[in-house]
């Protein structure tokens, strides 16, 4: 009996053990970068007198950091939500570059995203894309001595990125990336196009506000 129970003990903790040593499926990550913003232009400039002539608005370049949660569905494949925060300034472009108001820009992307390598490889380069939703704050900026409150808009976008996680340990990691986040803002009238069957239409010429973000993190895997 002693040595049934004992051989029972010693399978429960060899399953235990097994349990342990299966690949992680979840990995929690925390990243902080410096993002590079472009906004987009107008049409018609618009002259201040005694400042200059404005043709374009975007975000300035600025310090980042996001969080994201993924799951791995598979050895290489890996589903999950990102988020990110750049806290910024808009600016305004044209004859002279002249800053605005404090800005935060917010992305909010769900992903794909494919890790090349073994499960258990120390360093593993990975790609990824999203889609999802782009969402610059509302701004708070002085107008002729009066404060007044501009409304912040969410716009959809999408995001790619390449990068690579190193694994000192089965369960901790450090993050390298490089990402791309194009935000649909509008379409410019760019012309006609004429053709037998349709008619003759405006065409449009859309126009992105493109962040580049260059970040570093950890990982931790479960």
């Amino acid at each position: 009996m002693i040595r049934k129970t004992i051989l029972m003990a010693g399978v429960v903790a060899l399953a235990a053990a097994t349990a342990q040593a299966q690949d992680p499926r979840v990995e929690l990550s925390g990243t902080a970068g410096w993002t590079f913003s472009d906004g987009v232009g107008g049409n018609t400039a618009v002259n201040v007198p005694g400042v200059g002539t404005f043709d374009s608005i975007g975000p300035k370049d600025a310090f980042s950091w996001g969080a994201r949660l993924g799951f791995n569905v598979t050895p290489n494949v890996e589903v999950g939500f990102l988020f990110n925060q750049q806290s910024t300034k808009y600016e305004l472009g044209g004859t002279t570059n002249v800053d605005l108001a404090d800005v935060s820009v917010y992305n909010y992307h769900g992903y794909l995203a494919y890790n090349f390598g073994d499960p258990d490889a120390a360093v593993r380069p990975y790609v990824l894309g999203g889609l999802g939703a782009t969402q610059y704050g509302t701004l708070d900026v002085n107008v002729g001595g009066i404060d007044r409150s501009v409304d912040g808009d969410t716009q959809f976008s999408s995001t790619w990125a390449l990068g690579v996680k190193l694994f000192p340990s089965p369960r901790f990691g450090l993050r390298l990336e490089g990402r791309w986040t194009p935000t649909y803002i509008k379409s410019d009238a760019a012309g006609w196009w004429c053709d037998p069957f349709w008619g003759c239409y405006v065409v449009g010429s859309a126009q992105y506000s493109n962040q580049f973000e260059l970040s570093g993190g950890i990982t931790l895997r479960f």
